[in-house]
């Protein structure tokens, strides 16, 4: 039987009751979790507290640093006291940061408020992934992570999509009720998160995760796993792509660009909510390709796509520039769950799985504040196109470096394997 048309077959199995049960768990944690009704208030809520533009950039920039400083330590945390736990605490402290604007509406307060966030989402951001990939490969389930990635962060797409456009209206009627519906959905998923089994210690003595090394000796061994795999770290440097094209042109990009091509600002909540939907139908979908390509291929692929998709916008109007994106967004929702699987896949039998996919979430932002940077230098002089267009190339350049590496590491392992035979 062909390798495409047994993991078809396979894929119709109906898992056992216990695998889709932490599926579905998992679904809701991740929607829950991520599901902020303040997001498109935010900054209106902080001005009308009494915050200046200056206080709330500058909330924003310490917020930033503060996720990257605490990706490392709560990696080890993970590790430490088992993927699960992490998520139950980053869960109840995402519950108590979104009570702090409510309770202390004030600079210092949100301040607080987004500390506490980032604290909550550095908790998260490795040990859910981590705790799906193993617990799904310990119950012979594996070959259903991507797909499992690809519907959690579309059903959170969605929820987004249906959720927000009620947020101005319910903040007429309770001035803090985004950030209440927000703690009370953060609760929600501290509940899906406490419902999740154990996994089973996979790495020798079941004492072992106690008696593990401290932070900085864990962070070494870390370190010690990325640099002797082949393969991890230039998978990492190809997801830095994929994460780094989608944060800046939805965050940085997004309303330059709009606005560029002279679309009025009133239209821009519909054209994000199109590129939201694009989205969430590719995180739906990862199996379209996976059937025809591998997993390096379909992320490189889908990554020049985007790349290609923003440098097209300098040839388009407004209308083109709406396809284009979404176009994008539909490319990188197909892409992120497939990289996410690359990642794991990689990481061998470990106890620092977290801390890994830790310091894969800090190269990430400490490229795209790097990439931030230079937006600012190219908006200033007024180079927009120029930007996407280096973007692109940049983006090609980069994947054909690491192509290069992926080939030789492929290459050293068959002659390892055929040295120890």
């Amino acid at each position: 039987m062909p390798i495409s048309l047994r993991a078809r077959v396979k894929r119709r199995v109906r898992p056992p009751a216990a695998v889709l049960r932490v599926i579905r768990l998992n679904n809701g944690f991740q929607l829950l979790f991520n599901l902020l009704w303040w997001m498109p208030v935010f900054y209106q809520y902080q001005k009308q507290a009494g915050l200046s533009d200056s206080q709330i950039f500058g909330i924003q920039s310490v917020y930033y640093v503060a996720f990257c400083l605490l990706e490392i330590p709560t990696g080890f945390i993970a590790d430490r006291i088992g993927q699960r736990r992490c998520m139950q605490l980053g869960a109840a402290v995402m519950v108590a940061a979104n009570l702090l604007p409510v309770a202390w509406p004030s600079f210092v307060g949100f301040m607080a408020h987004f500390l506490a966030i980032a604290a909550a989402r550095s908790l998260v951001s490795g040990a859910s992934s981590a705790y799906l990939y193993e617990y799904l490969h310990e119950h012979g389930a594996g070959e259903r992570y991507v797909q499992a990635e690809g519907t959690a962060r579309a059903l959170g797409l969605w929820a987004k999509i249906a959720c927000w456009p009620l947020v101005g209206v319910l903040m007429h009627v309770r001035h803090e009720a985004p950030y209440v519906l927000t703690a009370l959905s953060t609760l929600g998923s501290l509940a899906c998160a406490a419902a999740l089994p154990a996994i089973a210690e996979r790495h020798g003595d079941p004492r072992a995760a106690a008696e593990r090394l401290g932070l900085l000796a864990s962070a070494r061994q870390a370190l010690k796993v990325l640099g002797t795999s082949r393969s991890l770290g230039p998978l990492m440097v190809q997801g830095v792509a994929v994460f780094t094209l989608a944060r800046i042109c939805q965050v940085n990009l997004f309303q330059p660009l709009l606005l560029e091509k002279d679309l009025p600002v009133a239209d821009h909540g519909a054209v994000l909510s199109a590129m939201t939907v694009a989205e969430a139908v590719g995180s739906a979908r990862t199996g379209w390709l996976r059937g025809r390509l591998s997993d390096t291929t379909v992320v490189t692929v889908l990554s020049v796509v985007m790349a290609l998709t923003l440098a097209a916008t300098t040839l388009s109007g407004a209308l083109g520039t709406i396809v284009w994106l979404c176009v994008f967004a539909a490319a990188a929702g197909l892409a992120y769950p497939v990289q996410r699987n690359l990642i794991n896949a990689a990481i061998p039998p470990t106890p620092y799985r977290a801390t890994l996919l830790s310091v894969e979430s800090i190269i990430d932002r400490g490229v795209c504040a790097l990439v931030a940077l230079a937006v600012g230098a190219y908006l200033a002089a007024d180079r927009l196109d120029a930007l996407l267009v280096h973007a692109a190339v940049g983006t090609c350049l980069l994947l054909l470096v690491v192509g290069v590496l992926l080939r030789r590491s492929r290459r050293g392992e068959v002659r390892q394997a055929v040295g120890q035979r």
